[in-house]
């Protein structure tokens, strides 16, 4: 990437979420390169540019700390100092600690480059058996009941697959709250991703909630639910396209919305609404 300022580059470089060896050679490269590396936690990253034999200067940041060693940050960067924002694990910014400071270096017109890597999320999605084409990350969860309820309450309706992360000692909670609210459909709960006690299970809600119990499970915990099927959408230009089709035909506007609902898998009031719509414009002379 050219840099077109006097600025320094600010990489945002994800490291492994467990297993050291998931680290790319290009983030190996960058730490290795890099001024100076601004660090969730010294004493993790330490331990893993140690492994590597990288030495460089650590900085801490996390979010206890942000906004003070944001200014810190920007004044090397406008030195021309390359820097690389690491976090404990996984990608900075993704329900980790470095959004602040990734707005505002854009506000600064200092360059940003990503360094891709592991991700807790895509890795356990990509072995869930669920739906991968849409889906929806929430990250973590509230802590209080009510409040995770209310929130799981407003994405009923979503036909994504939901995907978030809950602490161990919430998990068990969070399963019969899902089933509770969401009804019994098809999820995965995956822990220690890359890690040696990894493990993913699958089933049904109340099977899983069967299967865990109680007992509060070990490591770092992500969670992915099937979205809603009865609520899957469909283009609205196809929606209008095949209703125009169906009452070109001569049709009645009820039964070209039932054959169009089950011809696009759409639901049926999506379907109704975009006919009233044409019917509308029509009686405008639109």
């Amino acid at each position: 990437m050219k840099n077109e300022t006097s600025s320094g580059i600010l990489y945002v470089v994800s490291t492994p979420i467990g297993n050291l060896e998931d680290i790319t050679l290009r983030a190996l490269r960058i730490l290795k390169e890099v001024d100076l590396i601004a660090a969730e936690d010294t004493r993790r990253t330490r331990h893993l540019l140690t492994h590597y034999g990288i030495q460089k200067p650590l900085l801490s940041h996390h979010e206890h700390n942000e906004r003070m060693r944001e200014e810190t940050l920007v004044e090397r960067l406008r030195e021309g100092k390359n820097v690389a924002l690491v976090t404990d694990a996984g990608t900075p910014g993704i329900s980790d600690p470095g959004a602040p400071l990734i707005r505002r270096a854009i506000r600064e017109r200092i360059p940003l480059v990503p360094v891709p890597g592991p991700a807790a999320a895509v890795a356990a999605l990509s072995i869930a058996g669920l739906p991968t084409d849409r889906f929806l990350f929430y990250g973590f969860l509230p802590a209080k009941s009510a409040a995770r309820k209310s929130l799981l309450e407003g994405l009923r309706k979503r036909p994504e697959t939901l995907v978030f992360y809950e602490s161990p000692r919430r998990l068990p909670a969070l399963l019969k709250e899902a089933l509770e609210v969401l009804g019994n459909r098809p999820a995965a709960v995956a822990r220690e991703i890359t890690k040696v006690y990894e493990e993913t299970r699958r089933g049904t809600l109340s099977e899983l909630v069967e299967k865990m119990g109680p007992e509060e499970v070990r490591g770092e915990v992500t969670v992915i639910l099937a979205g809603n099927p009865e609520e899957e959408t469909a283009d609205p230009r196809a929606i209008r396209e095949a209703l125009r089709a169906c009452l070109d035909s001569g049709v009645s506007r009820k039964e070209a919305v039932e054959r169009v609902a089950k011809e696009l898998g759409a639901a049926k009031r999506e379907v109704y609404g975009e006919c009233l719509k044409m019917k509308e414009t029509s009686e405008r002379g639109g």
